[in-house]
């Protein structure tokens, strides 16, 4: 594990592989351990680097003080590409996950220079009238809410559970590994802060001013809002593919690792 100070933190991450730069961003109750099913495929064609957003493991954090906000992610990231582009500033490949995808999305909106591609894998957010679908969804930080009330009760298992259901489906935290169960308890007070957390709604001005080539990556079986953001930002950021994998939820890379790889692998090295 290597770190990197950025804007007076202490930046985890995780240095893999060689080739073209490929930074992925974990999203909830994640850190640099998320990517675990897809170092190896991303890593035989990229140097793959996997940083734990501020207060995410390997940190202890107890959902207290600050720092915990989606301007500050995107601002720590911003610093975290421009010390691994060095004094030639060489752009870089971003790779976002859920809030880490609206992380990497608002990072290309303020920063494209830094980026030579850009692929999100299910952004998560709200969508602001401009993008209105006409489907009838709750609002993004719901399950957020519900999961934050069971944790600061004490249920550290029980508020985890109701959130990693609220996105993937009914009875998904059962049926997960040990290992990843408890990334997801190490990880379970940062829900604490992301109430407060200010992320900002999706608008149509925004997705068209993505000017940097984007890739959507979404699960087949995914249930809830989350593809239906993704279709609406894909159908207005200029020149955007998308890519669905078959029988996959939110956790995509867990669930096909070879496909989302391969769709990742093939989007950076295309032409265009």
């Amino acid at each position: 594990m290597l770190r990197q100070r950025v804007n007076g933190y202490d930046m985890a991450y995780i240095d893999i592989g060689s080739g073209d730069p490929l930074v992925c961003i974990h999203g909830s109750l994640g850190d640099f351990r998320t990517w675990s099913p897809v170092l190896g495929p991303l890593s035989q064609r990229h140097r793959v680097i996997v940083p734990s957003l501020r207060r995410f493991f390997p940190e202890h954090w107890d959902g207290t003080g600050g720092g915990f906000t989606i301007a500050q992610h995107v601002a720590d990231v911003i610093a975290f590409l421009e010390a691994l582009g060095g004094p030639t500033g060489g752009k870089l490949n971003l790779l976002g996950h859920s809030r880490g995808g609206h992380i990497a999305f608002r990072v290309a909106q303020q920063r494209p220079e830094l980026l030579r591609r850009l692929v999100l894998a299910e952004p998560g957010g709200d969508l602001d009238a401009s993008l209105a679908t006409g489907d009838s969804l709750p609002a993004f930080r719901s399950h957020v809410a519900a999961a934050v009330e069971t944790i600061a009760a004490g249920d550290i298992e029980g508020g985890v559970a109701k959130f990693v259901d609220a996105i993937n489906g009914p009875g998904v935290w059962r049926s997960l590994a040990a290992t990843a169960r408890q990334q997801l308890r190490d990880n379970a007070r940062t829900l604490l802060g992301q109430v407060n957390e200010q992320r900002p709604p999706y608008s149509r001005t925004d997705a068209e001013s993505i000017r940097v080539p984007a890739l959507f990556i979404g699960g087949a079986k995914t249930p809830g809002a989350l593809p239906v953001v993704l279709r609406a930002l894909a159908a207005h950021v200029p020149g955007a593919k998308v890519e669905i994998i078959p029988n996959a939820t939110h956790a995509m890379f867990e669930d096909d690792p070879v496909r989302f790889s391969k769709a990742v692998v093939e989007f950076l090295g295309s032409a265009g």
